[in-house]
């Protein structure tokens, strides 16, 4: 009897320990599989001869284009005296930030749309993240000092040139890389510490927040709080921006000069143009709190003003501004004379 209850206590033993082993492995397991996630894969792109060829080429001509037309507006804005002035400084700053902000994406989309391998690292995940909404950041924040210049030019001109000084555009431009480089810094290095598991496609055309945040496999309640600021961020731009306007409206209404009141419209149009792409797109994506779209819908957002809002920018900048058309036309008459001096 003693020895039966000695082997039975055994067996309660295993019995008993046995499911903790095991459930402890299932753990160990599980966060094991967590860690082993290094790469996302993006389900948004098509094989390369399913139509990925298709988007492959009008895509590299936009991109191209936009590289050129923001590259040509530099250039020019840097070589011309006639346009060292406070608005041309923020285009040229804004001429810059595309290049960069596009860069960040578009490259990226290109070799998935070429290529079958159609993954990015969780590390290059994350850096496009910080660099892509850094560089967004930025360039609203540059919008909105433009607005501030076009406030000052039309509603305070006797002042205006006492005011905006070289030296308060660089502290406004400053100011703006730090707003845009530092507010998303502590949301990438949250999200850097999370394990993701199961799934690993991300749908969308780029690495963003919310697609990132449903694969992992932690509480991402925090997101609400994340929202709610990059949603004071928006909305505090672009009130700026619209009380700035409509203020500038009202006096440009008011001006008793025809010709005054074209002129007046004619150098905030171009502006205001950008703002309402770029703000417009950016708020339907980022300003939707719990609601949810489509994955067609979130991507044709995406695509606006990833895509869309950069390649009309140097039109809208260029082809729609008399001074810039004249300057280019400049530029290119010197280098012609210059190559027939060459000769």
């Amino acid at each position: 009897m003693k020895q039966y209850s000695v082997g039975n206590q055994h067996s309660n033993y295993r019995s008993l320990l046995f499911p903790f082993l095991c459930s402890q492995m299932t753990q160990l397991t599980a966060s094991g599989n967590q860690t082993m996630v290094t790469e996302f894969l993006f389900s948004m792109f098509p094989h390369p001869h399913r139509g990925g060829l298709l988007f492959f080429i009008p895509l590299l001509l936009i991109y191209g284009f936009i590289l050129t037309g923001n590259l040509i507006m530099f250039i020019v804005i840097q070589v011309d005296m006639a346009l060292h002035t406070p608005l041309y400084f923020f285009i040229n700053v804004l001429s810059f930030l595309e290049i960069c902000y596009t860069t960040t994406t578009i490259p990226k989309m290109l070799s998935c749309l070429i290529s079958e391998q159609k993954s990015i690292s969780v590390a290059g995940c994350l850096l496009q993240m910080y660099f892509f909404h850094s560089l967004g950041i930025t360039e609203s924040c540059v919008l909105t000092a433009m607005a501030i210049d076009r406030y000052i030019a039309i509603c305070n001109p006797l002042r205006y040139p006492t005011i905006m000084i070289p030296k308060l555009c660089i502290q406004l431009t400053v100011g703006s890389c730090f707003c845009g480089f530092l507010l998303v810094l502590p949301e990438i290095a949250w999200i850097s510490t999370m394990p993701f598991c199961g799934s690993k496609q991300i749908h969308q055309i780029f690495c963003d927040f919310t697609p990132v945040l449903s694969l992992a496999c932690t509480d991402t309640s925090l997101v609400v709080i994340v929202d709610a600021i990059h949603a004071a961020e928006i909305v505090a731009s672009f009130l700026v921006i619209a009380l700035s306007y409509i203020r500038i409206i009202i006096v440009i209404l008011g001006m008793h000069s025809a010709e005054g009141r074209h002129k007046a419209f004619s150098t905030c149009a171009a502006h205001l143009a950008v703002f309402l792409l770029f703000f417009g797109s950016v708020a339907v994506m980022y300003l939707r709190f719990s609601a949810t779209y489509s994955v067609f819908w979130d991507t044709a957002i995406a695509v606006t003003f990833v895509i869309l809002a950069p390649f009309f920018n140097p039109i809208i900048y260029s082809l729609r501004n008399k001074d810039m058309k004249e300057a280019i036309g400049r530029l290119f008459h010197y280098q012609k004379r210059a190559g027939w001096a060459g000769k």
